[in-house]
């Protein structure tokens, strides 16, 4: 069998180039010539798969590294018997980190206090999750938002759109980007939820760019009603705005998701599905370990509160500004700076030494402690 895989999926090469003849293509120069005679493809979400690419090929099953699907024509697949899975879950701790990282910056630099802050989570999948359980374990009040489960969970609280966005001092979306339908998420954030805002919002997006409508967003920034906003997608990527990119609080190039940890992990977890599809023998396969960072000791002892303890430990950790800094430097660069996007670790990789006070609440955020007597806790 040939299986054609997006050569900046890391950790994949070798996996499978013993059972089948393996060829990797840069993901975005993928072309229907490279597919004709593949029986399946790995991809990440610069891959268009519809009748452009698949036409004509004997492809019968997409597997994509990525918790996002919106690249590949599931009806067009459906309609021609080609299997196709994603990875879902597999960046779900990695957005998490990316919007504690944000939670951090807004403390340091801005002064907000995050305890009693009203927080608006629209979509609560895998990811979703995460973020409501982050916001709790912070002290805010979490406004969940997701119609689908709350129409599939009438025992579970949700809460409506209107009254959530209404409420809300932080909005953050974790949709996937549907287009048509009772649901769809194309433009959810758009000119009709303005008049609902309160005055000096902060917006979220690291879902998909046309989640939220950037000309309302542009319009609710100039006016005060969104007060700041962070932007990791964006509509047109690469080519994005650069008002949106000179004025939001922080931008980044699409890489909420992009630590070394999830890309790890769907890595796994599509050569584990091609590898049951195919029946391979290689459904307990993992990556090669990932490094550990350089310093793997992060010192947080002497900070006045425990927010000031979280702020400094999670920045340590991963500090989203810098990611904000490369992109407007060069903001041409925007494929580059994800395809050579530095080694992040997630909070697992690390040690923390924290004041005693702040111990037991810092466990809440995936973080080993050290106590000042250097015995693991």
């Amino acid at each position: 069998m040939k299986i054609v895989i997006d050569s900046k999926i890391p950790y994949i090469k070798g996996a499978l180039d013993s059972l089948a003849d393996v060829v990797y293509v840069d993901g975005s120069a993928i072309t229907a010539a490279d597919v004709r005679d593949a029986d399946a493809l790995i991809v990440r979400t610069r891959t268009r798969c519809d009748a452009t690419l698949l036409a004509g090929s004997r492809v019968s099953a997409i597997f994509t590294a990525t918790i996002g699907f919106d690249h590949i024509d599931t009806d067009y697949c459906a309609a021609h018997s080609i299997h196709w899975q994603n990875a879902p879950g597999c960046n779900a701790a990695s957005v998490r980190q990316y919007v504690m990282s944000v939670f951090a910056y807004m403390h340091r630099r801005l002064g907000t206090t995050l305890a009693g802050a009203r927080l608006a989570v629209v979509g609560v999948g895998n990811v979703g999750r995460q973020i409501v359980e982050l916001g709790l374990n912070l002290g805010m009040e979490v406004m969940p938002v997701d119609p689908v489960r709350a129409r599939r969970e009438p025992t579970e609280y949700f809460y409506g759109y209107r009254d959530a966005l209404s409420r809300a001092d932080i909005i953050t979306y974790h949709t996937p980007l549907t287009l048509q339908g009772r649901h769809r998420t194309f433009h959810l954030f758009g000119p009709q939820v303005l008049p609902w805002l309160r005055k000096g919002v902060c917006l979220i997006n690291t879902s998909r760019g046309d989640v939220v409508d950037q000309e309302a967003l542009r319009r609710a920034m100039l006016d005060g009603t969104v007060a700041h906003a962070v932007l990791d997608v964006w509509h047109g990527e690469p080519d994005i705005d650069p008002w949106l990119l000179d004025n939001a609080l922080l931008a980044t190039p699409h890489i909420a998701g992009y630590s070394a940890d999830s890309k790890w992990n769907g890595t796994m977890m599509s050569v584990r599905a091609l590898s049951r599809h195919f029946g391979l023998g290689l459904d307990d396969w993992t990556p090669q370990p990932l490094p550990q960072p350089d310093t793997d000791v992060v010192d947080v002892c002497g900070q006045r509160s425990f927010e000031d303890a979280f702020s400094r430990a999670m920045l340590d950790i991963y500090d989203v500004e810098a990611d904000c800094s490369r992109l407007r430097a060069e903001p041409d660069k925007f494929e580059y700076l994800r395809g050579h996007y530095p080694l992040r670790r997630e909070s697992k990789a690390y040690w923390l030494r924290v004041d005693k006070a702040y111990a037991g609440r810092m466990l809440d955020f995936g973080l080993r402690l050290k106590m000042n007597d250097d015995q693991p806790q």
